[in-house]
């Protein structure tokens, strides 16, 4: 793809704005020395626009454009399940789980994790959780960016890489979480108003110039893309080798309505700290839940950004599209045309000025994810790991140097990793299967934590060692059992050890470190409650029409 002047001076604006806004928004006033509040929390200051902004960036990446429209041209408007069930999830974790994580006054989930049960817990799942950012989130997200600027720009996968860690680090590292969050609120925007321009690109090739028309010739040149429930063997879909799986191990009917979807979400939206960080930075427990709606409107329109132009590039290639846009298609090492190809393939046909601004904004999903993993990866090893056991004793300042020095390793060894992933056909299941090894046993240690008192912090530790090993036993022992329903059997197992190993262990006695909670604390203002209806609303009407 060749950029004009007009995309070049789109996209160094989009480049200088966020690198300057960087640099400016993480000086300190004089006198103040950056503490690991300011560095991990932005000083708690952010109101509910910035934090509903800054989730969204966070979530928002490489994995939506790339690899979620990879799975729209796969599997088609069902892969949208995602992001309208985080929409629910979002108000669930509002409502229950922040009251609880701000009373307590927390940095980071570990150290939660340390207040309900014991040291044991807080450092396994410590470790747990650097392991997920480091080796699937950090290099899964640097290497579907750097795919993008590989079929966008013919720039060689491995210094697309680079450059992007490098972006990244340049304007993140310094001032950490105040430096991200601030520029997310600029990020989205570009997210947001380059994605529009993409999508409309792609409903009018399919329309010949007429977007309403493309919207029906979709649903009428592919009606098996439109259903949000997949049956068993009802879609086969490409396995990234040349031959074909059900569609169904990756969506698997109802499970992504009342099942495991719910697993991945919670785990996601309520125990990830590189999500409800930004919600523990929010100025108040008013605003941290008046950001989660906001960013739960946010995700209701993704789909119309991320899974429709996926959908249009399969349709434009099922009409019998030009050698170049199947070229484009095709994984120049392998040779077969890959899903996670479709959305930078769509990119060469925008128009100029507007190249640029969907090329900025698919650089600002990427870096802004990668700056907010990085910095939660530098969170969880400061606080957790560092403080916990090299240093108890470790000043402010220090922390801080600490904490940047984390956030290059992690960018250092996720680049080495990310070319490896080149062989999947869908980066995004990748994600959400091998996050999934570990989110069902991290759910239930949290969930149990929260609401019931018997828990003790043995039948947690289990939980935490076992969730890994349980999931790939399951998967070793039943492979055609889709990774969602996995998830779920998991969680049910480890939900009985740990009520078995609590009733026990306590003798039907609570623990002496259970949270206290009661019904006044998950009050919510009326503005929320009018925000969640409108959300519930829309579900329910999105669903009935898709059915």
């Amino acid at each position: 793809m060749t950029f004009n002047t007009l995309d070049l001076v789109v996209f160094v604006a989009y480049c200088l704005l966020i690198i300057t806004m960087g640099i400016v928004v993480s000086r300190e006033k004089k006198g103040h020395v950056k503490d690991s509040k300011d560095y991990f929390l932005a000083s708690k200051a952010l109101p509910w626009w910035a934090v509903g902004a800054s989730l969204i960036a966070s979530n928002i990446s490489a994995e939506q454009f790339i690899g979620m429209s990879g799975s729209g041209f796969a599997l088609g408007l069902a892969i949208s399940t995602y992001e309208w069930m985080a929409a629910a999830t979002l108000l669930v974790v509002a409502i229950f789980f922040l009251p609880i994580y701000l009373k307590e006054g927390i940095y980071t989930m570990p150290q939660f994790l340390n207040r309900r049960y014991d040291g044991r817990v807080r450092t396994v799942m410590a470790i747990f959780w650097l392991l997920i950012y480091v080796f699937v989130n950090l290099t899964s997200v640097l290497y579907l960016g750097a795919l993008s600027l590989e079929t966008i720009m013919g720039v060689p996968l491995t210094y697309g890489i680079i450059g992007l860690a490098l972006f990244a680090m340049v304007y993140s590292i310094y001032g950490g979480l105040k430096a991200v969050a601030w520029t997310d609120v600029v990020q989205v925007v570009f997210l947001v108003a380059g994605g529009l321009a993409t999508t409309y690109l792609a409903l009018s090739l399919v329309g010949d110039g007429d977007v309403w028309e493309g919207i029906g010739i979709l649903r009428k040149a592919a009606p098996s893309h439109f259903s949000m429930i997949i049956e068993k063997g009802e879609m086969m879909i490409p396995d990234g080798s040349g031959g074909s799986r059900d569609a169904y191990l990756d969506l698997p009917g109802l499970s992504v309505l009342i099942g495991g979807m719910w697993i991945v979400n919670l785990n996601y939206w309520g125990c990830n700290q590189y999500i409800t960080q930004r919600a523990l930075a929010a100025k108040s427990l008013g605003e941290a839940q008046t950001g989660m709606v906001f960013a739960g409107f946010l995700k209701l329109l993704m789909p119309l950004i991320v899974v429709i132009p996926g959908i249009a590039a399969y349709v434009i290639v099922q009409k019998g599209a030009d050698a170049s846009f199947i070229e484009s298609m095709t994984d120049p090492v392998t040779g077969l045309a890959k899903s996670d190809r479709a959305y930078p393939t769509l990119l060469h046909l925008l128009p100029p000025g507007l190249k640029g601004l969907a090329f900025a904004a698919l650089t600002a999903a990427i870096v802004s994810s990668l700056a907010s993993m990085a910095n939660s990866t530098s969170t969880i090893f400061t606080i957790d790991i560092y403080k916990e056991f090299f240093n108890k004793n470790v000043s402010e300042g220090k922390q801080v140097t600490i904490g940047r020095i984390t956030a290059v390793v992690a960018f250092i060894i996720a680049a080495i990793v990310a070319p490896q992933l080149r062989q999947l056909d869908q980066a995004f299941q990748y994600i959400q299967e091998y996050t999934g090894f570990v989110s069902p046993g991290v759910f239930a240690i949290f969930i149990f934590g929260f609401f019931w008192k018997k828990t003790t912090s043995n039948a947690a530790l289990t939980a935490a060692v076992l969730t890994i090993p349980l999931s790939a036993a399951f998967k070793v022992i039943t492979p055609n059992l889709p990774f969602i329903d996995r998830m779920g059997v998991v969680f049910l197992v480890l939900s009985v050890l740990i009520i078995a190993i609590s009733l026990y262990e306590g003798k039907g006695k609570d623990s002496k470190k259970a949270i206290e909670v009661d019904a006044e604390l998950f009050s919510t203002s009326t503005k929320f409650k009018v925000g969640a209806v409108l959300i519930c609303g829309i579900l329910v009407a999105l669903y009935s029409v898709f059915w």
